[in-house]
């Protein structure tokens, strides 16, 4: 049902404090939630939708949900979002366990302190077009499940295993090749593709800490050819993924 308590909760979610302790997380519009919800990997708790979209959803997704699917009206729903103007739709899902972590015979990016929320939907949603399945995030990474990274990722999430880890221990551990994005590494243009390999991806100002640096096998450029003094992180790793890969 649709109450004061449901507003105050849903609204809770964007706080990763109260994601943590609930152990679930809010998606919007029809695109995310639909494709979440056909994907299967996130147990789905409820939603809130409009008629029209409740109306147009697929038999088998509707019978599925059952009665978690609350139907609403506009200015219930704008209460409920988090956007500026709200689509459609909003559900929220449990998160889901992450799978292990192995390096071996795939191409992986390990994120060291990617903090801006848009940036790492970007680079999730990346990951998934080049077909890159896993991520392993510093702890001080910004939180997959942030309404952001979901919006961006547009359903990548779903695809995509992401893990939060001690990303220098789990480096350790791995013989598989390390190659670094740097501004004084070698031009990425002269690297053929590869079947095997962790690419490391630094904060979006401070670059990759000196610790990380120095798990890593090679460094590797994105020649710059004007004046800009970096490139965006979600970028450099759409260049990097679409040579390597």
């Amino acid at each position: 049902m649709f109450s004061k308590s449901t507003v105050k909760y849903i609204q809770s979610l964007q706080h990763k404090k109260f994601r943590d302790e609930s152990n679930s997380f809010v998606a919007e519009g029809p695109k995310v939630v639909g494709e979440l919800l056909q994907a299967c990997i996130f147990n789905c708790l409820n939603i809130y939708g409009l008629q029209d979209w409740v109306a147009a959803l697929h038999p088998a997704i509707k019978k599925e949900a059952g009665g978690r699917i609350v139907i609403v009206r506009d200015f219930e729903l704008e209460k409920l979002s988090a956007l500026s103007q709200p689509n459609q739709v909003v559900a929220v899902f449990e998160k889901k366990q992450s799978a292990h972590v192995a390096f071996e015979g795939k191409i992986s990016l390990v994120l060291d302190d990617i903090q801006d929320p848009g940036n790492l939907g970007t680079i999730i949603r990346i990951a998934d077009w080049f077909g890159v399945q896993q991520i392993a995030c510093s702890l001080k990474t910004a939180d997959m499940y942030n309404p952001k990274v979901v919006q961006s990722t547009m359903a990548s999430l779903a695809r995509v295993n992401i893990v939060y880890t001690d990303i220098a221990e789990l480096l350790r551990k791995t013989a598989v090749k390390k190659y670094a994005a740097a501004l004084n590494g070698g031009d990425l243009a002269n690297h053929g593709k590869l079947a095997e390999g962790i690419v490391i991806i630094g904060n979006e100002s401070k670059g990759i800490s000196e610790k990380i640096l120095a798990l890593s096998d090679e460094k590797i450029t994105i020649p710059r050819i004007g004046e800009a003094e970096s490139l965006n992180a979600g970028v450099a790793t759409g260049i990097i993924l679409y040579a390597l890969v």
